[in-house]
């Protein structure tokens, strides 16, 4: 007692403003009465508890084998950031996505036939395409594992193309040619389906306005997108 500034409840509560409201930390130091280099290491504090209670792929793929899911969804987003640009190694921004022409970090979602997330990836740079992300976190090789053993596979957009055998996407338009009447109809049935899954980046996204943007270092994603997910989960008591 009294060795540090902020007890137990209010550091839990300066978190909890900082994720749902995006509150600047010197306001929340503001309010508590610390510096804000305090606030800034109670923040991190949280983070890093928190993060530590997510899923790992291994565990995520497990639970959805034991919910019996029909399939996975699986989505990238760019989470915005606003920090100073960083050179990549053949010169080009390496935070800048070219697609969503702003700074940001790609994160990796694994979502249930409903959309609703289990599981969240380290952030990758903005400027990767989502089946680089995909290969560098393992999940190609795992979802095309767990497509083979029990016939759940994955649905994905054209982002993951050519990603494997255990993953369905839209058929791609021809240069010069259009798409056959049963092609289209897939397309459909593929984009209906799958669509729901952009209810897990949505969740995420809107219930947490700090994935909106993040002022922090761009790495301190992954720790913000798995704590985020824990806080998901905790609020509406479900993992799977």
């Amino acid at each position: 007692k009294g060795r540090r500034a902020l007890g137990c409840f209010k550091q839990a509560v300066l978190v909890l403003r900082w994720f749902l409201d995006g509150t600047r930390l010197a306001q929340l130091a503001c309010d508590n009465g610390v510096s804000v280099s305090t606030a800034y290491r109670c923040l991190h504090e949280g983070l890093t508890v928190l993060a530590a209670g997510a899923p790992d792929l291994a565990t995520a793929l497990e639970r959805a084998k034991a919910a019996g899911l029909t399939h996975l969804n699986l989505d990238g987003t760019v989470i915005r950031t606003d920090r100073v640009a960083a050179p990549g190694p053949n010169g080009a921004d390496l935070w800048w996505s070219g697609k969503h022409k702003h700074h940001g970090g790609n994160v990796q979602v694994i979502a249930t036939p409903d959309g609703w997330p289990i599981w969240v990836s380290p952030v990758r740079p903005g400027r990767e395409h989502d089946t680089t992300c995909a290969r560098h976190h393992g999940l190609i090789d795992a979802l095309n594992r767990i497509a083979a053993e029990l016939d759940m596979l994955t649905l994905v957009d054209l982002g993951y193309e050519n990603a494997g055998d255990g993953f369905r996407h839209p058929h791609k338009k021809p240069a010069g040619g259009e798409l056959t009447e049963a092609q289209q109809t897939y397309n459909k049935v593929i984009r209906g389906i799958h669509g729901v899954c952009e209810r897990a980046n949505s969740l995420l996204k809107t219930t947490f306005k700090a994935l909106r943007r993040v002022s922090l270092d761009p790495s301190r994603i992954t720790k913000i997108a798995a704590a985020a997910l824990v806080l998901l989960q905790l609020e509406y008591n479900r993992t799977i």
